[in-house]
């Protein structure tokens, strides 16, 4: 059973990467529009399938459907926003794109709680996904595709005329000529060359620049433990004191919520403060974040309560058979604790004093039936993690990471990849760095429950602030400042700019590269 729950999940992760990968040469092929129409439609297939699944089978074909759509998704929207936006509003505009991603999960748990009690309930849950995708096929028949994509087309009359349905009269023609310039210019090296190849791409500066600061920010934005500490959460609510799973799931909704909110934060911010200083105020605060859970996943680690023989006698034939083994002939339980008891067996819980959650507590037998036997004496039941005096810390931390991670790490890499590249290597290039993201994110998913096993908990979020660490000096070095700068002027910022080794003596090329630009475009 767990290796299939396991194939259903890791499915949709496979389907992202071939979707991503993919998706960058139908980018460049067909156009964005036509691309996250198709990306739409395999979404919606993959819902109809899973929704009228009737063996485990067809629910991994439903999941690998929808896994191609949202990999193909995943760049092709940003992509699409940013050529289709204002310059001054560009990154709040693909920032709303990541407020509707993490607004769409809040959602989505509050439509899987109402379906809970509805006969057929998982069917509901999978199959009402289908009906965005479905209005979302509509609209964009409704939208006109990117005027840059037309532009690299040749297909000039049409690109003007959303141009100048985008940009402001007294703009348009400044924006219709810089863009006529950045595509005669790349048509006139694509003639002089070969065709697109990695080896060509790789060889080009302002691609290769580009690549370094687009793909490792995908891969740090999931090597900083996102995705760890939002398997955690319920555990570290449990740790606050809510020890009922069910009000601890429900506490996940706050989390959706709050990953909402910086989603908000981000749309208000990026074009203010600029890309690189809201990845550094993020990456900082997830630093801080990261060192309390790390030092409360210690504490509850090392000062875990005991469990009491005794205490565990007074619940009926409901001992836990790994704990029961253990005693000897007087009874002693051999220094066993509510952690030991947690990890000795998957089917043993711990069930806290009624007058402390602090003092020894019984080791039994996890199920419904002792969890309502151990609440029905005024007492917490445990059975991802153990009461702790720091828990509400823990808490603390959580809200602390989602709050910081959101604004910047959660949608800057998507910002700058949806601008960084040059047009005849975008979708490319977008779908490189969309790929690399997904595959991280299957890395991390595969690798950091045998890494907490092997390591414990706390040690494993002290590596993530190591990776935060050096993802920060990541930022500071081949990041450059995008913000303000017309999506053809970043490629002639990229080529002035040197990558900043010596950071700590300051950027002199960012500080002065907003400006610069701005008086070339002005110029043209």
């Amino acid at each position: 059973m767990l290796i299939k729950q396991e194939a259903i999940v890791s499915m949709a992760l496979a389907g992202a990467i071939i979707g991503a990968s993919v998706g960058g040469w139908i980018n460049d092929r067909f156009g964005r529009r036509k691309a996250i129409i198709l990306a739409d439609t395999l979404f919606f297939i993959g819902s109809i399938i899973m929704a009228a699944a009737t063996n485990p089978a067809i629910l991994i074909v439903g999941r690998v459907f929808v896994g191609l759509g949202v990999g193909m998704a995943s760049m092709a929207s940003p992509l699409y926003i940013s050529e289709a936006s204002p310059t001054r509003v560009r990154g709040a505009l693909v920032s709303l794109n990541g407020f509707l991603i993490t607004g769409g999960q809040f959602l989505s748990y509050l439509i899987n709680l109402a379906f809970t009690n509805a006969p057929g309930t998982w069917r509901w849950m999978l199959g009402v996904a289908a009906l965005p995708a479905l209005i979302q096929i509509v609209l964009m028949t409704m939208l006109p595709e990117s005027p840059r994509w037309l532009f690299r087309k040749e297909r000039e009359e049409e690109a003007k005329t959303i141009l100048r349905r985008i940009y402001p009269p007294e703009d348009v023609e400044d924006e219709i000529n810089t863009l006529k310039e950045s595509v005669e210019m790349e048509i006139k090296e694509a003639s002089n060359s070969d065709k697109v190849s990695i080896t060509k791409m790789l060889k080009t500066k302002t691609v290769r620049r580009g690549l370094y600061a687009g793909m490792g920010l995908q891969i740090f934005q999931q090597f900083v433990g996102i995705n760890t500490v939002m398997y955690y959460s319920p555990t570290i609510v449990q740790l606050a004191g809510f020890a009922s799973n069910r009000v601890a799931l429900l506490l996940s909704l706050v989390t959706a919520g709050l990953n909402a909110i910086g989603s908000i934060m981000s749309i208000y911010f990026i074009d203010k403060t600029g890309r690189r200083k809201l990845l550094l105020f993020s990456l900082s605060g997830v630093v801080v974040s990261l060192v309390v859970l790390t030092v409360v996943f210690h504490e509850t680690t090392t000062h875990s309560p005991i469990v009491s023989p005794a205490d565990t006698a007074l619940f009926n034939n409901a001992t836990c058979p790994a704990f029961n083994g253990t005693l000897d002939s007087v009874g002693s339980a051999g220094g066993w604790d509510c952690m030991k008891c947690l990890k000795a067996s998957p089917s043993c819980g711990f069930c806290a004093s009624g007058s402390n959650k602090l003092l020894p507590g019984a080791c039994l037998i996890s199920g419904d039936t002792t969890e309502k036997q151990c609440e029905n004496n005024e007492r917490l039941w445990y059975t991802r993690w153990c009461p702790s005096k720091y828990g509400f810390l823990a808490l603390i931390g959580l809200a602390l990471y989602i709050i910081f991670f959101s604004p910047g790490m959660g949608t800057v890499p998507w910002v700058v990849n949806s601008e960084i590249y040059p047009l005849r290597y975008r979708g490319i290039c977008g779908g490189m760095a969309s790929t690399s993201n997904w595959i991280s994110n299957l890395i991390v998913a595969q690798s950091f429950l045998s890494l907490t096993d092997a390591i414990g908990t706390s040690y494993t979020f002290m590596i993530f602030i190591f990776i935060t660490t050096a993802a920060i000096v990541f930022v500071l070095i081949f990041v450059p400042e995008t913000k303000g700068l017309p999506i053809e002027a970043v490629e002639k910022m990229l080529d002035r700019r040197t990558l900043n080794f010596k950071f700590w003596q300051g950027n002199h090329d960012d500080d002065g590269d907003d400006e610069v630009m701005k008086q070339k475009t002005q110029s043209v």
